[in-house]
């Protein structure tokens, strides 16, 4: 990687701005019945066989009528936009367990799913269960209604699916991480450079069973002339307080100042009301996402509730050594490192379907 390439701005289409994305329809992806009738279909089979959710392939669900749209959507997540969401499922007339088999199979044909927590399970829920906010060392994102910052997650691409909206609020925030660092380039090119480096992030504030309290990771890798973005300052700046972590230069915490000031403009990021049965596909190489604080029914049966996926997906993306985060858990065949027992998770697809009640 010359100097040359890490000052040229990115010129594919992951380079975008919300407010002028938003002005058509082309991130939205509308199911037809043909389409919506063969994923019925074969989600009521997977909820009959009821597989071991480890151990399912693609190939045991094959896909006839929707295989071109999986392709395109994974073209939109790999060399597209980074992003799509796909739109039509009828969710409000189906059990959790049918809206969560169905999103399965589709996650297996998009990529390989991945453990997202100390227990193993493959389906996590974003399902609020504490009142505390993010201000919190101890809170977990996905049990909280407060707003969350612009962040990647641990994996190639992350997946939600909305089962039921919040009352008020709750807005799935997405930036390009392309354009921010275009606009870097743009006012600081000076500063840009700093962004290919090695930065501690906070691991433990992410897992609280991390086996370290940091990892390494630069927040940007340009490979073969592919860019790629990690980010979230939040982490880089909380994993400071940490014994024997270097502490940021005066230029580092300035090109992050910039970085998070440029991601918050007002037309840089498309926000998006989530409807029942939407699905969003969103590559964590190419773009950043938040959530906006929401307000939810009392009823817990109408709390807001959307399921998560992260995915493995071998779409031969090249990035630098050591870019992203070291997940504890990278297989979904196996628990992590060091643990013999693998009957924590939820591995069966019913029960998979309901979330845990932990805060």
């Amino acid at each position: 990687m010359s100097t040359m390439e890490v000052c040229e701005p990115v010129t594919s289409a992951a380079a975008w701005r919300g407010d002028q994305i938003k002005e058509g329809e082309e991130w939205i992806y509308h199911l037809s019945p043909a389409q919506i009738a063969e994923l019925e279909e074969l989600g009521a089979k997977f909820v009959d066989a009821d597989p071991d959710l480890r151990f399912v392939q693609a190939s045991d669900y094959p896909l006839d009528v929707c295989a071109d749209a999986v392709k395109k959507w994974g073209q939109d997540v790999d060399t597209g936009r980074g992003f799509v969401l796909v739109r039509g499922l009828k969710t409000h007339l189906y059990s959790d367990a049918l809206s969560s088999a169905i999103y399965y199979i589709l996650g297996l044909h998009m990529g390989d799913p991945i453990r997202q927590n100390e227990m193993g399970d493959l389906l996590d829920h974003i399902y609020a269960t504490s009142d505390k906010t993010m201000d919190d060392p101890t809170a977990l994102s996905s049990k909280v209604r407060d707003k969350l910052v612009f962040h990647s997650d641990s994996s190639d691409v992350v997946a939600l699916m909305c089962l039921r909206p919040a009352k008020a609020g709750g807005a799935s925030c997405l930036v390009s991480g392309a354009e921010i660092y275009n606009e870097i380039l743009r006012r600081r090119p000076d500063l840009a450079p700093l962004l290919l480096e090695p930065f501690h992030w906070d691991w433990r504030r992410q897992d609280h069973n991390a086996p370290a309290n940091t990892y390494t990771s630069p927040v940007i890798s340009i490979e073969e002339g592919v860019f790629s973005m990690y980010a979230g300052s939040l982490y880089i700046l909380t994993a400071q307080a940490y014994p024997g972590v270097p502490q940021l230069s005066e230029a580092q915490k300035e090109v992050l100042a910039l970085f998070d000031e440029i991601t918050y403009e007002p037309g840089m990021a498309i926000d998006m009301d989530f409807r029942p049965g939407d699905i969003q596909w969103l590559s964590n190489y190419a773009a950043l996402h938040s959530r906006t604080e929401f307000f939810d029914y009392p009823e817990p049966q109408r709390k807001r509730h959307l399921l998560r996926l992260w995915l493995s997906r071998e779409a031969g993306r090249p990035v630098v050594e050591g870019f992203g985060k070291n997940g504890v858990v990278q297989v979904r065949e196996k628990p992590r490192e060091g643990v013999e027992d693998d009957n924590a998770g939820k591995f069966r697809i019913v029960d998979a379907a309901v979330p845990r009640l932990i805060s």
